[in-house]
């Protein structure tokens, strides 16, 4: 049995919209090339970004062999159990900002994953790995 965790679907429309949207509003209200050129390339960044999560939504997925992980723009890599030294959920806050972060230490690499990347909390992502892997 594979579980598998991806973007919300509304994530990446999320992303594209903002992309046009800062190109259209540059286009219209900036009063200089070089704004012109700073939206255009920062809608451009955003747009690839969003392309990403269409191309590649699936960020992590578990079976008894081990887990698939997104590396890359849209590559996979299969990492087996016993290359994976630890699955921990790291908190932090600042100004008021909590983020929650799923690292996963595979020795050789870290993998981070946010909520956003998994479509669920990443504490339920970490349990669930643990009783994959167990």
């Amino acid at each position: 049995m594979t579980i598998r965790w991806r973007v919300r679907p509304a994530l990446p429309a999320l992303k594209l919209t903002g992309a046009v949207l800062l190109v259209v509003l540059a286009a219209l209200f900036a009063t200089d090339a070089v704004a012109v050129a700073v939206a255009s390339v920062a809608g451009a960044v955003l747009a690839v970004w969003g392309f990403r999560d269409l191309l590649a939504p699936e960020r992590l997925a578990a079976d008894p062999s081990g887990l698939t992980v997104l590396t890359g723009f849209a590559g996979r890599r299969h990492i087996p159990w016993s290359a994976v030294e630890k699955i921990s959920v790291d908190r932090r806050g600042h100004a008021g900002i909590r983020s929650e972060t799923l690292e996963i230490d595979a020795g050789d690499s870290l993998h981070l994953f946010t909520k956003n990347d998994l479509g669920a909390p990443v504490e339920e992502v970490a349990e669930a790995l643990e009783g994959v892997r167990a």
